[in-house]
């Protein structure tokens, strides 16, 4: 970008004395300026701004001819090239007309334009940078006596222990040994609320503590990081193409042989009807205005902002195509658990022959000592409600039965049917009801009478409802595809508002319904994030995983969602329509501006007055590549895609 901005000053400061001691530009501001040997002088400064500002074109002109795909950089050297050997020709010919001060405007336009198309490029690529800049240089190494030492981050090995204050950021993926505090994830999942970290919670590399000092184990580092594949994946998607952008590439390589094929048509013309000069102009003219580069940049440029957003909403774009294919979907699959749910438990109702806060603090008291996803979800759930455990003495598990002890001198038993069966217990008439369903269920016993059962379930994610109606109002139909029993996928999808829904499902046969789907003409999605719905993810039209999903589900998927939230779907297929419309509109803008720039350059409306000067034919093209520049950069700004 530099190297193009110095040409563009240098040779606009040759063209100043060219311009001066040209005799139209004279003619035009009425002043008088003459030399010595004025004709070799400006022929000269030519040469030197058409060899070295004309560089660049001349060089990628080079490498479309040796790919066999002519295209911008082909017409804009045919242009240049035409000027400036007609124009040297005239010094040795008379009668002819040289373009020295044209070629010289033209070759400063040109230059400015890619100038600004190239800043227009690296000014899109600001949440990877953002996201680079977020990889600490530095960290601070625990050794096996206990001093400490800063390192560099590429020192790190998985295994290491190392120090993270406050206020530092987190130089690797790890697991907290030691220590508690908040860490700022926003980069990750979007969410701006700080995340709470304690022995056994994960960390990532970019992340921020806030407070407290951690100790940390690291699990991956340098390249093998959650940030460093976030940085890759945003790399890789910027860089890769779609059929959008497929079909801007062939539409170049056709202006090119429609440009030629306009320009020889206009040298005939004008040569039979007008002088070599005027056809020469015509002629030289048409391939500038026909220049491509605004269709050069109406795709590649929505895709590189289009991709930084997405990065910033937690939206990691793996497949192009398929992002692209994301904008006609009108069947969404959903995974329940983990997609729809949180994937944990949580406390549903709680029955007792007396008092229900006595019966959740007796089995709260047994729970704590377990580590069990039941119990530790009757744990929290006595303490969301302020209920404190008390002291338990012959604590004693039975793996895959339940637990017992004494709680303020009481035989206390907690644990599921087996229990029941094992202490030959009889349920009382009024728990009796509770013997069957499909939810999970906890009996709570003292001595040789139960006294109550407390229920769990999957606790539905608090986004999932709005964003299944954010889809339905978007016009798309939502399915749910889960493992689960029937009793819990029906009660899951009447509380989200799923259209449709299966359940008991294995992998095999989520796959079917979705090819079912797609042999009926539906374009399907499949959300999911273990690795069960890995099949599903491959064989949907796009498959999206949500990012705290295991490896193999995210290995499968076209787009990742950082956030495990089902409004980021919503999102997701938001901007890729905003991403086609403007894509289309760039297209649009450059096609019919060339379609219509094209016969005017000819001379089409020459009887009536109306002729383009090369020079305003390069300010023309110049003007359509700002236009599709900016349009772009309005992506940014589109209310559907703003962070929610």
């Amino acid at each position: 970008m530099e190297v193009l901005k110095r040409r563009f000053i240098i040779s606009m400061i040759v063209t100043v004395p060219i311009l001066l001691l040209s005799p139209t530009i004279q003619s035009w501001f009425g002043f008088s300026i003459e030399i010595p040997y004025r004709t070799i002088v400006v022929f000269l400064l030519a040469t030197f701004i058409y060899l070295y500002g004309g560089q660049p074109f001349l060089q990628m002109m080079l490498a479309e001819i040796r790919s066999r795909r002519p295209g911008m950089m082909t017409l804009i050297s045919m242009a240049i090239s035409v000027a400036y050997f007609y124009s040297a020709l005239t010094l040795f010919l008379p009668g002819g007309k040289a373009f020295f001060w044209e070629l010289a405007t033209l070759i400063d336009i040109m230059l400015i334009g890619h100038y600004l198309e190239a800043k227009s490029l690296l000014g899109a690529a600001d949440a990877l940078q953002e996201l680079v800049r977020m990889m600490p240089r530095t960290a601070t190494w625990i050794a096996q006596d206990g001093t400490l030492e800063e390192v560099p981050v590429d020192r790190l090995r998985p295994g290491d222990l190392i120090l993270v204050r406050p206020g530092e950021k987190v130089p690797a993926d790890g697991e907290v040994l030691e220590g508690e505090g908040m860490a700022d994830e926003a980069f990750l999942t979007g969410e701006s609320k700080p995340v709470d970290k304690k022995p056994g919670s994960k960390l990532y590399m970019g992340s921020t503590n806030l407070d407290g000092a951690l100790r940390v184990t690291i699990s991956k580092s340098g390249a093998d990081s959650y940030l460093s594949q976030v940085i890759e994946l945003v790399r890789q998607a910027q860089q890769s193409r779609s059929r959008t952008q497929d079909l801007a590439n062939r539409a170049a390589g056709w202006l090119f042989y429609g440009a030629t094929g306009a320009g020889a048509v206009t040298l005939a013309v004008w040569s039979t009807f007008a002088s070599p000069a005027d056809a020469v102009l015509r002629t030289v003219t048409v391939l500038i205005i026909a220049c491509p580069h605004a269709l050069g940049l109406a795709v590649p440029l929505v895709v590189s902002i289009s991709t930084s957003l997405a990065a910033k909403r937690g939206i990691l774009v793996r497949n192009r195509q398929a992002f692209e294919t994301l904008r006609e979907s009108d069947v969404v699959c959903f995974d329940k658990t983990g997609t729809l749910t949180e994937g944990r438990l949580s406390v549903d109702r709680i029955v007792a022959l007396g008092d229900e806060r006595e019966l959740l603090q007796l089995a709260a008291s047994l729970e704590e000592n377990s580590e069990h996803s039941i119990a530790r979800a009757i744990v929290e759930h006595a303490r969301e409600l302020g209920i404190g455990t008390l002291k338990v003495e012959g604590f004693s598990v039975t793996p895959g039965i339940g637990a017992q002890g004494s709680v303020a001198s009481r035989t206390i038993r907690v644990g599921g049917p087996r229990m029941l069966e094992r202490a030959s217990l009889e349920l009382p008439d009024a728990l009796r009801g509770f013997a069957t369903g499909e939810t999970t269920r906890v009996w709570v016993a003292e001595g040789e009478r139960v006294i109550g059962v407390i229920t769990l379930r999957d606790t539905i994610r608090e986004s999932s409802a709005e964003a299944i109606r954010l889809l339905k109002e978007r016009g798309i139909e939502t399915w749910m595809l889960t493992g689960d029993n029937e009793s819990v996928a029906r009660e899951v999808a009447a509380s989200c508002g799923i259209d449709r829904y299966r359940a008991g499902l294995l992998p095999d046969e989520k796959l079917a319904i979705i090819r079912d789907l797609r042999e009926a003409g539906r374009k399907v999605a499949m959300v999911g994030d273990g690795i069960n719905d890995a099949p599903s993810l491959l064989t949907a039209d796009i498959g999206i995983a949500i990012g705290a999903g295991t490896d193999i589900a995210i290995e499968s998927a076209d787009i990742i969602l950082t956030r495990s939230d089902p409004m980021s779907v919503v999102h997701a297929i938001d901007l890729s329509r905003a991403t086609y419309r403007k894509m289309l509109q760039n297209l649009w803008w450059a096609s019919g501006y060339n379609i219509v720039a094209i016969p005017l350059a000819a001379g089409l409306l020459a009887p009536w007055g109306i002729l383009v000067d090369p020079a305003v034919g390069a300010v023309l093209m110049s003007v359509s590549t700002i236009v599709v520049a900016f349009n772009a950069q309005l992506l940014r700004r589109d209310a559907t895609i703003q962070a929610k």
